[in-house]
C-alpha cells in the first residue's frame, strides 16, 4: 500500500480494551462457517487468506470481551456476514454501478428475517442470503419480539442505504456533513452492532428502548464507531475503491481544507460524540430509568448494555490498529502519551483520556458566559430559490389570533403581552407556509404557531428562572394528557398552554380516528420533551454537542408537528413506507435544518445577548471550534447553502427513483409533488417571516424589558 495520506490523530480513549478468552474458538468456527456459506474460494469476493487477514474473530473478541464461547462465535459469524455483504455489494454492484441489479438483490434480503420463525423463507441464491438465513434462525429465538423488530429494521437500513452510497458514486456527489452523519448511521451499521451488543450483554427493557437517552447512547456510539472507521479506512475507501462516503473526504470538501486538517476535524467530532455518550449515560439514563419505574434487574440490564457499547468502542479501536483491512501505520508511535505511560494497549493509557484538545473542548461546553453583548445579528445573503406567496386570509387571522390568545390566557401570565404577540406576527408566518389556506385553515395554523412559540418562550423563562426541571417534566406530562386519542377524559386546564392545546386538539382532530391522532400527539410530545432537553442544558450552562444540537433542534422547532399537519390531507394514495424512505426523510430534514438555521442566524442577538441562551447553531459552532462570531456565522451559512442544495438535489434526482421503486400511481406522484411544493412554501414563508417581524430586530429588542417578574410566576399544577 502506498504512503498514508495523513497522520492518524490522537484519539480520545477513556476505556481499556479487553480480549475475550474464547478468541481461538470464534476464529475457527467463523472460518468453517464462511466456507459452508460459500463466502470463500469461488465466491469471487474472498478467499481464506482474505478472511484470515481481516481477522473478524479478533474484532469480536475485542468488542465483546465478556460473552461466552458460543455467543462470541455467533456474533463473529454476523460480522463475517456483514463485511462479506459489503465487499460483495462493492464487487457486484458498486464497481459496475448497476443500481437496478443492486436493488433487486437488496429487496430479497428482508425475506430471510421473518419476525415469526414459523414463516417460511425462500431458497438462498447466493452466500449473502444463505448466511443471513442461517444467522437469523440461530439468533432470534433467544430474543424478544421487540428486539427482533428493532434488529430487523437496523439490518434493513444497513442493507438498503447501500443504494444511497451507490447513487452518490453514480452522480460523483459528496454529501454535506449533516446528511453524511445521518446516512452513515444506516449505511455503517453501528445501530445494527448495538443490537448485537444487547445479544451479548443484556436486552434493553422495552419501556425505555425508544426513549431519547437510549437513542442517544446508540447514536453517539454509532457516530463514534463510524468516524473512527472513516479515519482508518480513508486510504482504502477513497484512494482504492473510489468511495465518496467518508467523513474525512466530506469535511475536506466542505471546508476546503487539507486532508490532514479534515482528519483532525473528524477526530474532534468523534471526541465530542464520545463526550455526549458519557454525558447521556451519567445524567439522562438514570433519570429515564427512574421516570419509567425500572426494577433493579432492568436497571442492571441498561448498565450492562451501556458498558457493552463502551467495550465496543475500545475494542473496535484496538482491532483497527491490527487489521490488514485498514491503514494504521504509526498509530501508536505518534501518540505523545505513549512515552509517559509505558507499554500497554492504547485504550488503557491515561494520557489518551486527558488529550488536550478533548479536555479543552469539554470545559468550553460548560464555561460559556451568558448575556454577552454581541450587537445586531448579521444576516448573510441567504440562498432562497422558491417564490413567496401569502394567503389572502392574512389580515383576518391577525385579528383572530389576538382574540384567541387573549381568550386562552396567553397575555396574562407574564410571559407574553400584546406587544410581544404583535412582534411575532405569527399569521404572517402561517400565510407564507400555506398560501392556499382559507380563513379557517389559516386561523388554525396561526393558533398552532402561537402555541409552539409561546411554549418555547415559556419553558426557559418560567422553569429556567426557577431552575426547576421537575416542574417542567410535570408540565410536559400534563400537556400530553391534553391530547386524548379516543374518549379519555381531559384534565381541567390549569394555564394558557393547557387551555390552548385542548382547544387546538379538539379543532384539529375532531374528524380523525385514534390511529390518525397518534402520530400527531407523538409530534407534539416530541416538541415539548425537547423543550425539557433545552432546559436541562440551560440549567447546566452546557453548550450542546453540534450533532446532538442539530438533531434536537428539529424537535424544539416543532418540525414533526408541522410535517404531520402537512401530510394530514394526503390520504391513502401515498403509502407510509414512502414517507419512511431515505430520500423523503433526507428531503424533509434538509428543509427543516435550513429553516432552523435561518432562525438561529436571525435570533443570535436575541438569544445570546438578551436571553442568555446556549441553543443557537452559531454559538454551538463558536464553542466547538473556538472561533469568533463572523467565522462561526460563515460555517453556518455554508451549511445552510449545502442543505438547500441537497433539497434541490433530492427533488431532481432521488425522488423520481423513489416513485419508480414504489411503483406509485399518478395520483400518488401528484400528491408527492404537492408535498414538495408545501416544503418549498414552508421555507420561503419562514425566511420572509424572519425578515419582516420585529421579534429579532435590534431596535425592538433594545426597547423591551427582558426581565421576568418573579411574583407573576405561573403555578405548577399536579398531574392526577
Amino acid at each position: 500500500m502506498t504512503h498514508q495520506p495523513f497522520e492518524l490523530p490522537h484519539f480520545y480513549l477513556p476505556h481499556p480494551a479487553r480480549l475475550n478468552p474464547h478468541l481461538d474458538e470464534a476464529r475457527a468456527h467463523s472460518s468453517t462457517w464462511a466456507r459452508d456459506m460459500g463466502m470463500l474460494e469461488g465466491s469471487g469476493v474472498w478467499d481464506r487468506a482474505d478472511l484470515d487477514a481481516h481477522d473478524y474473530g479478533l474484532l469480536c473478541a475485542y468488542t465483546h470481551p465478556d460473552c461466552d464461547g458460543p455467543a462470541l462465535s455467533l456474533i463473529t459469524d454476523w460480522y463475517v456476514w456483514v463485511f462479506f455483504f459489503d465487499d460483495h455489494f462493492l464487487e457486484k454492484y458498486k464497481r459496475p454501478q448497476d443500481r437496478v441489479a443492486g436493488k433487486a438483490h437488496l429487496d430479497r434480503l428482508p425475506l430471510f428475517m421473518p419476525l415469526d420463525l414459523a414463516t417460511g423463507t425462500p431458497e438462498p441464491e447466493n452466500p449473502v442470503e444463505a448466511g443471513l438465513a442461517d444467522l437469523w434462525r440461530r439468533t432470534v429465538p433467544s430474543m424478544s419480539a421487540g428486539w427482533r423488530g428493532r434488529f430487523a429494521v437496523a439490518t434493513e437500513h444497513l442493507l438498503n442505504e447501500s443504494l444511497w452510497e451507490l447513487s452518490n458514486i453514480n452522480e460523483g456527489r459528496i454529501a454535506n456533513p449533516v446528511e453524511y452523519i445521518e446516512m452513515r448511521r444506516k449505511v455503517g451499521g453501528a445501530p445494527w452492532s448495538a443490537g448485537l451488543v444487547e445479544y451479548a450483554t443484556a436486552e434493553v427493557p422495552g419501556a425505555v428502548a425508544r426513549t431519547r437517552p437510549l437513542r442517544v447512547l446508540m447514536e453517539t456510539f454509532s457516530d463514534a464507531v463510524h468516524l473512527r472507521n472513516d479515519l482508518f479506512s480513508y486510504q482504502r475507501e477513497v484512494e482504492d475503491e473510489g468511495e465518496l462516503s467518508n467523513g474525512v473526504l466530506v469535511l475536506e470538501t466542505f471546508f476546503g481544507c487539507s486532508t490532514q486538517q479534515a482528519a483532525e476535524l473528524v477526530n474532534d467530532v468523534l471526541t465530542s460524540r464520545l463526550h455526549q455518550f458519557e454525558h447521556t449515560a451519567f445524567t439522562e439514563v438514570p433519570a429515564v430509568a427512574l421516570e419509567n419505574g425500572l426494577d433493579p434487574a432492568e436497571v442492571a440490564a441498561v448498565a450492562a448494555y451501556t458498558k457493552g457499547l463502551q467495550d465496543w468502542q475500545s475494542g473496535g479501536h484496538e482491532w483497527h490498529l491490527r487489521s490488514s483491512r485498514y491503514m494504521n501505520e504509526g498509530a501508536r508511535a505518534t501518540a505523545p502519551w505513549q512515552a509517559l505511560t509505558g507499554p500497554g494497549t492504547s485504550a488503557a493509557d491515561v494520557g489518551a483520556l486527558l488529550a488536550a484538545a478533548g479536555t479543552e473542548r469539554r470545559l468550553r461546553s460548560f464555561t460559556h458566559v451568558p448575556f454577552q453583548k454581541v450587537g445586531p445579528s448579521v444576516i448573510p445573503d441567504l440562498h432562497m430559490p422558491f417564490p413567496l406567496e401569502l394567503s389572502p386570509a392574512l389580515d383576518g387571522s391577525r385579528r383572530h389570533l389576538l382574540e384567541w390568545s387573549t381568550r386562552m390566557g396567553m397575555l396574562g401570565e407574564g410571559v407574553w403581552d400584546e406587544d410581544k404577540l404583535a412582534s411575532c406576527d405569527l399569521p404572517l408566518c402561517a400565510a407564507g407556509l400555506d398560501p392556499d389556506a382559507g380563513q379557517d385553515q389559516l386561523d388554525l395554523a396561526s393558533d398552532w404557531l402561537a402555541f409552539g412559540t409561546y411554549g418555547d418562550d415559556y419553558y426557559p423563562l418560567v422553569y429556567g428562572h426557577r431552575r426547576d426541571l421537575a416542574a417542567a417534566r410535570l408540565t410536559t406530562a400534563r400537556l400530553s394528557a391534553c391530547m386524548p386519542l379516543d374518549a379519555e377524559p381531559v384534565l381541567p386546564p390549569a394555564n394558557a398552554m393547557e387551555r390552548s392545546l385542548i382547544d387546538l386538539w379538539a379543532r384539529t382532530t375532531g374528524h380523525m380516528t385514534p390511529d390518525e391522532r397518534r402520530p400527531l400527539r407523538a409530534a407534539v410530545d416530541k416538541m415539548t420533551e425537547a423543550w425539557v432537553w433545552e432546559l436541562a442544558n440551560q440549567i447546566l450552562n452546557r453548550v450542546p454537542d453540534p450533532v446532538d444540537y442539530l438533531e434536537m433542534r428539529r424537535a424544539t422547532f416543532g418540525s414533526d408537528l408541522t410535517l404531520g399537519l402537512c401530510r394530514a390531507g394526503h390520504g391513502p394514495a401515498v403509502p407510509p413506507e414512502v414517507y419512511r424512505s431515505g430520500p423523503v426523510r433526507s428531503l424533509e430534514n434538509a428543509a427543516i435544518d435550513w429553516a432552523c438555521l435561518v432562525n438561529d442566524v436571525f435570533s443570535y442577538q436575541k438569544e445570546i445577548e438578551y436571553e442568555g441562551e446556549v441553543h443557537n447553531a452559531v454559538l454551538v459552532v463558536q464553542n466547538f471550534f473556538g472561533v469568533d462570531y463572523p467565522s462561526a456565522l460563515g460555517v453556518v451559512h455554508d451549511l445552510m447553502t449545502q442543505r438547500m442544495r441537497q433539497f434541490e438535489h433530492v427533488v431532481a434526482h432521488e425522488l423520481p427513483i423513489v416513485y419508480d421503486d414504489f411503483q406509485l400511481s399518478d395520483e400518488a406522484r401528484n400528491v408527492m409533488r404537492g408535498y414538495v411544493t408545501d416544503l418549498e412554501n414552508w421555507m420561503a414563508g419562514i425566511l420572509n417571516w424572519h425578515r419582516e417581524v420585529p421579534r429579532y430586530q435590534a431596535g425592538y429588542l433594545a426597547g423591551r424589558s427582558h426581565l421576568f417578574v418573579p411574583d407573576r410566576l405561573p403555578t405548577v399544577p399536579v398531574l392526577h
